[in-house]
């Protein structure tokens, strides 16, 4: 055992004296990228080390052959997990370092978002490829594992069906997260509609979606929704978008008045980005006239905002200057005629 123990306490010895000498080396050459992958790799390696002079110890400490033989299984098995957190932690340095050259906090960020899609959900699927392949490979060391293997394959027929159909939906979600992170038809903070409703793409995870509702409610899909199913992607190219809004009016309003007033209303508000407005009558019904108001926004939730207060000021401008010009109702009597019942 004090064989062990000395193994342990070398190893350990080792880490400290090593990773000090690192950290000096990178301060030295002012180097982000070895510092960034030392912060991730601290934890992970502080096992490693010790680990291994573990394992080199045991042939040393002259165990009996009950002792060390299961030893050394749970040394090697505690290497492989050792090994898959640390390649776990360089793609987590490797995101890190990426998304430190692409701010996300400014208004125009979208290139920023499309790499922080990719580096997030290409990292998650690393990730997740790297602990598969290392569980694999700590049961490929029980020789049951090895007999289990074979009476596998040995039926292979049924229970290749079985395990197909089982892991189809693992699969699927596995083959959108690449291509998502490949072709990009979402990224992080996009605005979408989805499952008619309105919000923003939150979190992309290995397997599923978060979207942010802009009443602080989260829908989650599956990461295959959005590669099977249409939805809408208001920040797909950019983050700009166009905004209307509806007024229902009497044919008498005077059409120039109410353009104008538009043109003041955007002119006194910081919501509008001043790349495009207008005023149009897109629509005459044997009752009113349809007239939209078109507005540009530098963003989703600027738009909303622009909207409402556009649609406010303008009703009010409106009821205040043309009251007879809101909406309205005519009846014809005819002369000598019997009264209608407005009631019906």
């Amino acid at each position: 055992m004090l064989t062990l123990a000395v193994g342990a306490a070398v190893g350990w010895v080792l880490w400290r004296l090593a990773f000090a000498a690192l950290h000096a080396g990178a301060r030295r050459a002012a180097s982000v990228t070895g510092q960034v992958l030392l912060d991730y790799w601290r934890r992970p390696s502080r096992l490693l080390i010790p680990l291994m002079g573990l394992t080199a110890a045991v042939p040393a400490a002259g165990l009996p052959a009950a002792v060390s033989g299961p030893l050394g299984h749970g040394l090697a098995l505690a290497l492989i997990a050792n090994a898959a957190w640390m390649i776990v932690e360089l793609a987590g340095a490797s995101a890190a370092l990426v998304l430190r050259h692409h701010r996300v906090d400014v208004s125009d960020n979208l290139v920023a978002r499309q790499m922080e899609t990719r580096v997030v959900v290409l990292r998650r699927v690393a990730s997740g490829v790297t602990v598969l392949v290392a569980v694999s490979v700590m049961l490929l060391t029980f020789p049951v594992a090895w007999r289990l293997g074979a009476s596998l394959l040995a039926s292979a027929g049924l229970l290749g069906i079985v395990a197909g159909m089982a892991a189809q939906p693992v699969l699927s979600n596995l083959l959108a997260g690449v291509q998502i992170a490949l072709t990009q038809p979402i990224r992080l903070e996009d605005v979408v509609i989805v499952e008619g409703e309105w919000g923003w793409i939150e979190e992309i995870t290995a397997t599923y979606v978060v979207v942010r509702i802009w009443d602080l409610r989260r829908l989650v899909l599956p990461l295959s929704y959005f590669i099977q199913q249409p939805f809408q992607n208001w920040t797909r190219r950019t983050a700009d978008l166009l905004g209307y809004i509806h007024l229902y009016v009497d044919y008498t309003v005077p059409v120039d008045a109410l353009r104008q007033e538009l043109h003041r209303v955007l002119q006194e508000t910081e919501l509008w980005d001043r790349k495009a407005w207008g005023l149009q009558a897109t629509e005459a019904t044997d009752r009113c006239l349809q007239v939209r108001c078109l507005m540009s926004a530098a963003d989703s939730g600027r738009r909303w905002d622009l909207c409402c207060l556009v649609r406010e000021k303008m009703v009010d401008f409106l009821r205040t200057e043309y009251p007879d010009a809101l909406p309205r109702v005519r009846v014809e009597m005819p002369a000598g005629g019997p009264v209608p019942n407005l009631q019906a």
